[in-house]
């Protein structure tokens, strides 16, 4: 199926691995020009170069700090010089706290903040300088972000919601220039941070329809619709992808 992303330009954060590395195989295997950046220079090459050998793309590397404001501004001046133009940014860089809120330090909560709100929030607006009209930004946040349900993400879910409400927000901000905001909300999703084998796994799988943990894939395929022209009329949605979980 062709979603129109041919020609396209992209920058994906935190794409290094999990749901950002293959967002980002998806949509250079749909023909888009892709950058991704994470603090991992070495991990960014080896995910490079995966994504090059499965889409016979090219995709481009840049490391940074993503909840550093000046690192964030040369990443988005790096992604314009490299690609050209931007028309699609998905905010996918994040972090979470899987442990009970009374034992988290205040080092660990500024982290998750930084990273999921404020990351989210100082990547947008850098971006927003070079987007084209008729662009698109896509944030990964997540379904406890609108309904929590599985004890020790309390914090986590709280970061989540903002970028829900950011999303409604900013959406009639660019509206008038053709640009289309929107939030998707993976459930469990089998990656490093939330493993189907780990320790917080059997609450989650228990809380879902399906019984089972998502693919990183799962959550890439509706992105990479987002990204297109299809979705030209959906904005400011917050597009759950949880088997079922909030349901």
């Amino acid at each position: 199926m062709d979603l129109g992303l041919r020609g396209k330009t992209a920058l994906v954060t935190g794409g290094s691995k999990g749901i950002g590395r293959a967002v980002a195989r998806t949509l250079a295997a749909e023909g888009a020009r892709v950058l991704i950046c994470s603090r991992d220079a070495d991990a960014l090459k080896d995910a490079a170069a995966d994504i090059e050998r499965a889409t016979g793309g090219h995709v481009e590397t840049v490391a940074g700090d993503l909840s550093q404001h000046e690192e964030v501004k040369r990443v988005a001046a790096e992604a314009l010089t490299r690609l050209g133009r931007l028309d699609i940014l998905v905010n996918n860089a994040g972090t979470a706290l899987p442990k009970p809120f009374e034992e988290a330090t205040l080092e660990e909560l500024d982290r998750m903040i930084d990273l999921n709100v404020r990351g989210v929030f100082i990547a947008t607006q850098a971006a927003l300088k070079h987007l084209r009209d008729g662009g698109r930004i896509i944030s990964i946040g997540s379904s406890v972000g609108e309904r929590m349900m599985t004890p020790g993400l309390a914090a986590y879910s709280a970061t989540k919601g903002a970028v829900k409400m950011f999303t409604q927000g900013l959406s009639r901000e660019v509206g008038p220039r053709g640009i289309t905001v929107n939030n998707v909300q993976p459930g469990p999703i089998d990656t490093d941070l939330n493993p189907a084998d780990g320790d917080w796994a059997t609450p989650q799988i228990a809380n879902t329809a399906l019984k089972r943990y998502g693919h990183v894939e799962d959550v890439a395929a509706l992105v990479a619709f987002v990204a297109g022209p299809d979705a030209s009329y959906i904005t400011g949605a917050s597009l759950t992808v949880d088997g079922g979980t909030n349901a």
